[in-house]
């Protein structure tokens, strides 16, 4: 889709020189907090299933993926500015960079790790890999308080894998079979929304 892309790319764009500022006194800010630098780049699975390093601010301690990907509650390793970051989503800015270089839009399926992308079913693998990964989508307003969810599993890991991730991938795959330009403008102002505190919004 012509216009998505051409409107992902201006806005992202226009949302980099605006947000240039803030985005570094936050970059300042994480680096105060604790040693190493202010973004964190991962391998996420975008579109086709091309690998591409996804873009965030640093919010956990150095090496902290060594001690497993996912993060429970209120986990030890996230920093005291990352906590701040993660509530208010802010750690998600910096891919606005990722939009603009082409591996991301504003809003679709969010990006998985390959280890996670393996355990999609194969029809739906290629349903959810058919578009560009997105920064925010319904399952990102649904999942706000992801973390805080799984900090009261007994088993995190086990409990992303058989319960969340299958409810994520029934919403990716509601979106990328009826999305539309009118559908993402609505995502990003629930989102903004959600951020904000107010009540979240199920998808219909």
């Amino acid at each position: 889709m012509l216009m998505k892309r051409t409107f992902d790319f201006i806005a992202a764009l226009v949302g980099l020189i605006v947000l240039s500022p803030f985005l570094a006194i936050i970059a300042v800010l994480v680096e105060l907090d604790s040693p190493g630098p202010a973004l964190f780049r991962q391998e996420r699975v975008g579109i086709h299933g091309k690998i591409f390093r996804i873009f965030k601010f640093r919010t956990m301690t150095l090496n902290a993926e060594e001690k497993g990907q996912i993060t429970v509650g209120r986990d030890m390793r996230v920093t005291r500015v990352g906590r701040v970051l993660r509530h208010f989503k802010v750690d998600e800015l910096p891919q606005l960079i990722n939009v603009v270089l082409g591996d991301m839009s504003l809003v679709g399926p969010r990006p998985e790790v390959p280890r996670y992308v393996a355990r999609y079913p194969q029809g739906l693998r290629e349903t959810v890999l058919s578009v560009r990964p997105g920064i925010t989508d319904w399952a990102s307003i649904e999942f706000k308080e992801e973390n805080a969810i799984l900090g009261k599993a007994t088993d995190p890991e086990r409990s992303y894998v058989e319960t969340i991730l299958p409810i994520k991938l029934d919403y990716y795959v509601r979106y990328v079979r009826e999305r539309s330009f009118m559908m993402d403008l609505k995502i990003i102002f629930l989102t903004l929304l959600a951020i904000a505190g107010h009540q979240k919004k199920r998808m219909s």
